[in-house]
């Protein structure tokens, strides 16, 4: 009984999809004004997306480079680079036991 109805659900969608592809096409086949502003922005959609993948090739790594910041500053290096702040605990635990007393 579940089977006839997911053929049924199947066949449905299927449908479906055919017929918008259908009205699609023949949407495209027209001569239309609306047709001809969609080609039109669909065009202008697809170059821009190319020309950002191109773009992104060749200045992606410059853009990446200024995004983390290079060097030792507060905000650059590699948490190798960071300072020693070993000794900063003990001298806080001496500060506090001093202030105890």
């Amino acid at each position: 009984m579940d089977e006839s109805w997911d053929f049924e659900f199947l066949s449905r969608i299927a449908d479906s999809c055919l017929s918008f592809l259908s009205e699609f096409v023949d949407d495209w086949l027209a001569n239309d004004m609306r047709v001809s502003i969609f080609k039109i922005l669909l065009s202008w959609l697809i170059f821009s997306l190319i020309a950002i993948h191109f773009a992104w090739k060749v200045y992606g790594n410059t853009v990446n480079d200024m995004y983390y910041r290079q060097g030792t500053g507060q905000n650059g290096g590699t948490p190798d680079a960071a300072p020693d702040l070993s000794g900063w605990a003990s001298k806080a635990d001496e500060d506090m036991k001093s202030h105890r007393d």
